[in-house]
């Protein structure tokens, strides 16, 4: 057996980055198809392992996982702009961080947020017109901005404020596209790149200390919690005082940084990371989902039908949104098709073997969904859009980590439940008085941060 797994033959200066740049999903696949569970290329400062054995993804995820780290690229714009929020910290500061914000993603607390979410789509469906077409990508991240900054933040978000986070967006996503030539360039050169991404980080700063500004002194009020009493009922970490205390992120964070325990920067960090991750995976969920829905007019009527019996009493509740199982079916394969995060990245603490082969301290290893969620080896007819392929005896035949839009172990996404909780009553609002027919080119992928469509996504409204 080679010691060294198998991989393409990359460029002498950047190796195998401008394929991946050029198409990531395209070259991901590529290589998997052609070399098996372990694949090495290079991305340029280091060497980097492509795993696609669900078994090693579960190893490197679960198992071993105090053998792993977030991996730094030499690159410090990650470290910029999320800072040692949540999905960027290591060691005892992710430990501390997590365990402070475990109340605000409890389950009972989470179920009890299901009016903040039908309150604010309902808000936005206001605004609709029956024919008129609409950017449906750009609609739902609208709407999930207002309702993450409702839910975590304790407060309400203005439509400019709305309006200038998605316009920051673009230069922040544009930075963490790939490109072999970046690491050659430092981040204090004055590029135009450079100096957009670091205006565009001071503008959603300024956003986030309006916010801020608007709740300080009001984190000790039960009021302030939009979960309401089943919410602050939910037990808040040591020290946080005895009585009802609002179990919003923020609120929970401003109580730490009064005991000493955080500072104005981990604060800013958790609010940025919160902000964006809590809202662009969703958004963008909804935003597959939609398209695939249109694609498949058989699958649409069938959740309509579960969002018409979801909303036939009223607003509908977390509880209603548990029964509508075949609308989870299509979420779970709208993210096995279009993964919104569409690789993890690790690093070795240590070498280690994965698949028989030493895998050298220091390197990147990428766990990718695009590239298991899609594998002919975990899926029949792995192209196509099948929801029953999730019908339970179905799913039970298929290795745990063939599937994992969410991460998993320890690192696993804090925002799983209310990101499932949200897209389905956002699905049961839209879908039971609209259907939405997808006007578009056909759909193209860029890598960022996040998988986003590469164009617009024009929908036309039709009122059941």
């Amino acid at each position: 057996m080679s010691v060294t797994p198998p991989g393409p033959i990359g460029d002498p200066v950047f190796g195998n980055g401008r394929q991946f740049a050029d198409d990531p999903f395209t070259f991901m696949r590529a290589c998997a198809d052609s070399y098996g569970d372990v694949i090495r290329f290079d991305l340029g400062p280091r060497e980097t392992y492509l795993l696609t054995n669900p078994a090693d993804v579960e190893r490197v995820l679960v198992a071993d996982a105090d053998r792993y780290r977030k991996p730094q690229f030499g690159d410090d714009a990650m470290d910029t702009l999320l800072g040692d929020g949540l999905l960027m910290s290591e060691g005892d500061t992710w430990q501390r961080q997590r365990k402070l914000a475990n109340p605000s993603f409890h389950n009972r607390r989470i179920a009890a947020l299901d009016g903040t979410m039908v309150d604010h789509t309902r808000s936005q469906l206001a605004d609709w017109d029956d024919g008129e077409v609409v950017d449906i990508q750009l609609e739902v991240a609208r709407l999930t901005v207002k309702i993450i900054v409702s839910a975590m933040f304790g407060a309400d978000i203005t439509d400019e404020e709305v309006k200038t986070v998605q316009e920051k967006l673009e230069p922040l996503g544009a930075r963490f596209e790939p490109d072999p030539r970046r690491f050659l360039i430092p981040n204090w050169v004055p590029t135009r790149e450079n100096r957009e991404f670091d205006a565009a980080i001071d503008t959603l700063e300024s956003v986030i200390d309006g916010i801020v500004d608007r709740r300080r002194g009001t984190e000790r009020d039960p009021s302030v919690d939009p979960a309401g009493p089943d919410g602050v009922a939910v037990r808040g970490p040591a020290g946080d005082g005895d009585g009802d205390l609002p179990m919003d992120l923020l609120s929970v964070l401003l109580r730490a940084r009064d005991r000493g325990e955080q500072t104005d920067e981990n604060l800013r960090d958790e609010l940025v990371t919160m902000l964006l991750a809590g809202h662009d995976t969703t958004a963008l969920t909804l935003t597959y989902t939609f398209y695939l829905l249109s694609n498949h007019p058989e699958a649409r009527e069938r959740v309509a039908s579960e969002a018409e019996a979801a909303v036939a009493g009223g607003a509908p509740t977390a509880a209603d949104a548990r029964e509508m199982k075949f609308t989870e079916r299509v979420l779970n394969e709208a993210m096995r098709l279009y993964p919104p995060v569409y690789t993890l990245f690790r690093e070795p603490k240590l070498d280690v073997k994965l698949g028989g082969y030493r895998i050298p301290e220091g390197s990147a290893l990428m766990l990718s969904q695009w590239v298991v969620h899609r594998s002919p080896r975990w899926y029949d007819n792995p192209e196509a859009f099948d929801p029953s392929r999730w019908a339970p005896e179905r799913r039970s035949q298929r290795p745990r980590f063939a599937y994992f839009p969410f991460g998993g172990g320890p690192r696993h996404c804090i925002g799983k439940a209310f990101s499932l909780l949200e897209a389905k009553l956002i699905l049961a609002e839209v879908c039971s008085r609209y259907d939405l027919d997808y006007e578009g080119p056909d759909l193209s992928l860029r890598g960022s941060l996040t998988m986003h469509p590469n164009h617009p996504v024009p929908m036309r409204i039709r009122e059941r």
